[in-house]
This record gives C-alpha cells, structure tokens and sequence, in this order.
C-alpha cells in the first residue's frame, strides 16, 4: 500500500502545477467578472415574482454551475493526460527506475487510472464548490445586497447543495466503470501505436463501424457505444425517471427541500441500472486491454 500511495504521489508531483492553474484560474476570472460586471436575471417583474428565495436560487446555481466547470474542466484535462501515461516511463526510459523499487507493472498502471479517473475529478468538485461558495457572496450581493446572502434559508440551501455534491462523487465512480474500456482502450493504442494511436483508433473505430453497418446491417458497436455514454451521463445525474423543476417563486421552497429526496432515489435508479449485461461485457473488456497494457510495459523494458 505504501508503494502504491508513493506512486499516486507522484502524479501529483509531476502535474500539480498544472491542476492547480486549472481549478483556480476559471474560479479568479469568473470572480473578477462577477465583481467588476453586471448581472442581469431578468425584468423587474421577474425579479419580484421570484420574492425571497431568489437570492437563495442565485446562491445554489451559481455553486453548482462553478462545481461542474471546474469538474468538467480537470476530468477532461486528466483523460487527455492519461492517453499519453503509457508512453510516459517509456519515452525517458524510467521504466527501469520504477522496476528497480518493489512495485509491480500493474500498480504502476493502476495508481495514474486512480489518480486521474477519481481522485482529481473528485477534488474538482470538491474545489468547485467552495469556490463557488466565494463567489455566491458576490452574486447575491450583486443581485439582492450583501445582507440577503447572511439571510439565505440555508436550512433549505446546504442540504440541498451537499445532496447533489454526494450525488456527483457517487456518480463519478459508477460513470467511470462505463467509460473504462474506451478509455483503456485509448491508452493501449497509444502505447503500440505512439502518437498515431488516437487517430487510428478514432478512423478505424469510425470505418468500422460504418461499414458493419452499411454493408451488413449490423449496429451492435455503435449501439453499445451509445449506450455506454448515456448510461455514464446518466450515472452521473438524472439516471431516473424523476425530475424536478421550478415553476414560480412560490414553489422554489418546496423544490430545493425535495433536492436531498430526489437524489436519493436517482442514484438508486443509478445503481440498479449497473446490473447491465452491457456494463459486464465492458469490465472484462476492460480487464483484457488492463492485461495487455502490463504486458507491453513488462516487454518495454
């Protein structure tokens, strides 16, 4: 366990810099832009309509919305990343270095999968959120004044945001089984192929599928790509039948207390749908490309 800790250490040691720009930056600028610029929701008659809980709907989007761009931004920075992680001991030829200290090749490959698949899209959301929480102040400040943001039912706001904060690091784990063969998958052909590996994999996945389609009528590849995207979107929010929406300001109260109840149920919706013949298909898939991967790294050194 000490070596496999050691070798999640070293990711961030080698990218931290990077991470760090990445999950700050956005949230500098977008609280430059909020403090210097205006905010406009809509005309007066929709601001009064909306009453008291506006400020507390301006408070919970504006979190949410900084959760998920500092989210979207680092998990799709840390697959970018990952493709070339095969590649990477190889090209310096640290290989042997890594050899030498009592690791095996599979952990040397399974700590940068952990790291960048869960643990950094997990502290993004996290870093999000309490950005967000800095930059709600000056929103509803600029919405409602500074005091209505010391005046906010958060009785109603903090269960509600933390029940979709838990959704979302439940969700990342169950999006990431669907979406782990092809990214297994990316990182196998870029450790054959070099640099090649992403656009043979991208052409021959695309004529492949093209002409298994065209010429036989047969749809299976493009139909279990398909459903491996919607059922990781869905792993992540609104995996369910139930749906919420705000209609009036009179409702607003009511919805944001349901929040908690409704994420709930949608993981649970979730979790039942992991019992896929589909979702089986791809985790042995994705233990073979795993298998060869360790052995292109045992046959590289």
């Amino acid at each position: 366990m000490k070596s496999f800790l050691t070798l999640m250490h070293r990711e961030w040691m080698q990218h931290r810099m990077g991470w760090l720009l990445l999950g700050l930056v956005p949230l500098g600028l977008a609280l430059l832009l909020t403090t210097f610029g205006n905010i406009n929701i809509g005309d007066s008659s929709d601001v009064a309509s909306a009453g008291a809980m506006l400020p507390a709907l301006v408070a919970l989007v504006t979190m949410l919305s900084s959760m998920l761009i500092v989210f979207g931004i680092l998990w799709f920075t840390s697959l970018v990343l990952l493709s070339g992680v095969p590649r990477r001991d190889d090209a310096d030829r640290s290989v042997e270095f890594w050899v030498s200290l009592p690791t095996g090749h599979s952990a040397s490959l399974a700590a940068p999968l952990l790291v960048h698949l869960l643990v950094v899209p997990a502290a993004a959301l996290l870093v999000g959120v309490l950005g967000g929480a800095v930059l709600s102040t000056v929103t509803v400040w600029k919405v409602a004044g500074f005091s209505a943001w010391l005046d906010l039912p958060w009785s109603a706001v903090l269960p509600a945001l933390l029940a979709m904060v838990v959704r979302l690091l439940v969700g990342l784990p169950l999006a990431t089984l669907w979406l782990l063969p092809l990214v297994l998958l990316v990182m196998l052909s870029t450790a054959w192929f070099r640099r090649w590996g992403i656009p043979l994999l991208g052409v021959g996945l695309g004529l492949g599928n093209l002409v298994l389609n065209q010429a036989y009528g047969i749809t299976f590849f493009s139909d279990t790509l398909s459903e491996m995207f919607r059922q990781a979107a869905s792993a992540m929010v609104a995996g369910g039948e139930a749906k919420f929406s705000i209609d009036g300001a009179e409702n607003a109260a009511a919805t944001l207390n349901a929040v908690p109840g409704w994420a709930l149920r949608d993981l649970g919706h979730a979790l039942a749908n992991l019992a896929s013949p589909t979702l089986l298909g791809g985790l042995l898939f994705s233990g073979l490309c795993f298998a060869l991967l360790v052995d292109w790294r045992r046959r590289s050194v």
